[in-house]
């Protein structure tokens, strides 16, 4: 079956019981974290450019209720989801597509007046299946280390192609115009001096969603290299055979993944040996290359989700990472600055080779006794060859969005999203995400 194919004519009694119950699971965790993102200035930031930049009144802002375009709101949503850095990822391409598929398939189903819960569930999988697929072929072409943007671009024109109904020859050219102006932002960069640039994952959205609407007038632009490349095409011969949306990680807490496994190792030493704060001197972690570069000290939000040295400090004092850790609360807590200003950060050959496919870390807390405690290799928890039980993700949902829109609106959210396979409409549950915050207070 070739990828437009896919895109266009798979159907979701084409799909397995378990691969559309990870969809479910995947929309309630990504839509957490949008809940959770809402409150950051980046996503008040975005909200106003969007309506701005982007005037319509196609689709809905995410806990604003204004309107955009569907390619504004794609734009808006998609960045407010990578604001908060706790949404689901996958190993081999070292980032995120779920924060691209949600933004820009919601969008443009508004947008289209398309209202069918199973055709939800299936473009959701297809949009997981085309942007892993489209990262991980990036990966094996370029030299550089590209942001989750690049290849979301390429999930969110498949999407909107098939809401729109294109022909596969203009499906093809949206998947063209999308791959050539997908975000090719260097990842690393936003790693080294980490800003309010994230993931690129709204822009690809962005992106994306013009893509398909641009093929619909006529515009052209095929061939997109990592799908046409004859030597790129181990990566999408097992289309509709193995279901990538099952291969995605969870993430606990709102962090760069690569800070998680120093984490887990430093919650278990403190667990397991009833350490308290004032009895650790200094910490040192052993780890992977891209984990050591996730070294500053920060003063923002954004800094504070691509810090391990803060990520460990913060787990260690709270006892576990939360919205409030890495926003204003937890940056002002001298504690944990303090603590995070002792962590010292060290390669592991090991652990070099072993990333991408898996993520080590070795945590050392250095007593003031002098004694040295140490964890086990540790990774993150989540990883789909041990999956979290559905209870966590509810409960991680309920987390993120009841501090922001309360108990009742969780609570029902919730359960239209466990139950959307058998729905009638998804317009209920498009409309709960178009509330607006009772609090707005994080920065």
């Amino acid at each position: 079956m070739s990828a437009v194919d896919f895109i266009l004519d798979t159907g979701f009694d084409d799909l397995p019981i378990a691969t559309i119950h990870e969809a479910i699971r995947c929309l309630v965790d990504t839509l957490g974290v949008a809940v959770g993102g809402s409150q950051t200035q980046l996503a008040s930031i975005i909200h106003n450019h969007a309506v701005r930049q982007f005037c319509g009144t196609d689709a809905i802002l995410w806990q604003d209720g204004r309107k955009a375009s569907a390619a504004g709101a794609a734009l808006a949503n998609g960045m407010t989801i990578d604001a908060l850095d706790a949404h689901d990822g996958m190993k081999l391409t070292k980032g995120h597509v779920g924060c691209g598929v949600f933004p820009s398939l919601i969008a443009v189903m508004q947008a289209e007046g398309i209202d069918d819960p199973k055709e939800f569930l299936t473009s959701i999988v297809i949009g997981y299946e085309i942007g892993t697929r489209a990262g991980i072929a990036l990966h094996a072409s370029a030299c550089d280390f590209h942001t989750s943007g690049a290849w979301i671009s390429l999930a969110a024109a498949a999407l909107t192609a098939r809401q729109l109904k294109l022909t596969k020859n203009q499906t093809r050219e949206a998947l063209g115009i999308a791959e050539y102006h997908g975000p090719r932002s260097q990842m690393m960069r936003v790693i080294d001096a980490p800003t309010m640039l994230k993931d690129g994952s709204g822009w690809g959205a962005m992106a994306g969603v013009s893509a398909a609407y641009l093929a619909q007038d006529g515009f052209t632009g095929a061939p997109a290299i990592t799908m046409e490349d004859p030597e790129l095409t181990e990566y999408w011969g097992d289309l509709g055979q193995n279901w990538y949306i099952e291969q995605q990680y969870i993430k606990l807490y709102p962090i760069c993944r690569w800070a998680q496994p120093a984490v887990e190792g430093a919650l278990a030493l403190v667990r397991d040996h009833g350490i308290s704060v004032d009895e650790i001197a200094t910490i040192k972690v052993e780890t992977f290359h891209e984990a050591k570069r996730l070294a500053a000290i920060p003063t923002t939000t954004e800094q504070a989700q691509y810090s391990l040295p803060f990520s460990v400090a913060a787990a260690v004092v709270r006892g576990t990472i939360g919205v409030a850790e890495v926003t204003s609360d937890g940056l002002n807590d001298p504690q944990i600055i303090g603590l995070a200003k002792t962590v010292e950060i060290v390669e592991d050959d090991a652990f070099n080779d072993a990333f991408p496919a898996r993520r080590f870390a070795r945590t050392h807390f250095h007593l003031q006794d002098g004694r040295i405690l140490s964890s086990r290799d540790t990774e993150a928890q989540g990883d789909p060859e041990n999956k979290v039980p559905d209870q966590v993700i509810w409960d991680k949902f309920h987390g993120l969005t009841m501090p922001v829109l309360g108990k009742i609106w969780s609570e029902q959210f919730l359960t239209l999203a466990q139950g959307i396979a058998d729905a009638s409409s998804v317009t209920p549950l498009f409309e709960l995400m178009a509330q607006t915050a009772q609090t707005k207070d994080l920065k």
